[in-house]
């Protein structure tokens, strides 16, 4: 049982590390870091790369946020942490009618580069996804 344990932790790591790496602000092209600097003047980041984009995570008047970058500076969109109180009525609606009893771990509201907005709810290791009137879109495992 404890050689199952530790082979399922394993690959549970290298599924995880496949998914996002940390990355040094050496290795993140200058294109990108000057997208973000133009955007977010003066802020500290920790960059990371997921699925070929490079990802700021920083704090931005008092939110935790996150931004992705395409690798020529495109920045395609923005991620701020809000509220589970925030997210819209139909949102917290929809996961008490399908997830049963489930809690939201954490809330997100995500900004498009075309300005489109979409909310992200953290329920039991999934991120459900839902457009600005709150309609659900779809379900990402985390």
């Amino acid at each position: 049982m404890k050689k199952f344990l530790m082979s399922v932790m394993a690959v549970t790591a290298i599924v995880f590390a496949a998914n996002a790496q940390k990355l040094d602000a050496s290795k993140v092209p200058a294109a990108v870091k000057a997208s973000f600097a133009k955007q977010y003047p003066g802020t500290k980041v920790k960059w990371e790369k997921e699925n070929g984009l490079y990802e700021a995570g920083f704090d931005h008047n008092g939110s935790e946020m996150s931004a992705m970058f395409e690798t020529n500076g495109t920045m395609t969109e923005s991620e701020m942490e809000i509220k589970v109180s925030e997210l819209p009525a139909s949102v917290m609606q929809y996961i008490s009618s399908h997830h049963k009893a489930a809690t939201v771990k954490e809330a997100a509201k995500i900004t498009k580069a075309n300005g489109e907005v979409n909310y992200e709810a953290e329920v039991k290791g999934m991120d459900l996804i839902f457009d600005a009137t709150g309609k659900f879109l779809k379900e990402v495992k985390g």
